[in-house]
């Protein structure tokens, strides 16, 4: 599994970036030149939170297994064991999908 050997740092999280389809709901297939980056993803990995002024540690609102919305230009990209992959602060998740 990811997280025992991938674990960000504090109030960082690990998305794995869902594709958008490859065809739009009136059933026109969009090429891969035209295609946007994805702003939608799932959680693999959370830091323990981030610490406030006093030293305490604030934990996360999102954990692993979350979907997630995020901007177009959000985080890094990496490559881990070959699969793309994202990090970014949990001030760049834009909403949790239930």
């Amino acid at each position: 599994m990811l997280t025992t050997v991938f674990r960000p740092l504090h109030d960082r999280v690990v998305v794995r970036p869902i594709e958008a389809e490859p065809t739009t709901k009136g059933g026109i297939i969009i090429p891969d030149t035209a295609k946007e980056k994805p702003q939608e993803g799932e959680i693999v990995a959370a830091g323990a939170g981030a610490r406030d002024e006093n030293g305490k540690i604030v934990l996360l609102d999102v954990k692993a297994g979350d979907r997630i919305l995020f901007g177009k230009w959000s985080g890094t990209e990496i490559k881990f064991n070959g699969e793309d992959l994202l990090i970014m602060k949990e001030a760049d998740v834009m909403r949790v999908i239930a």
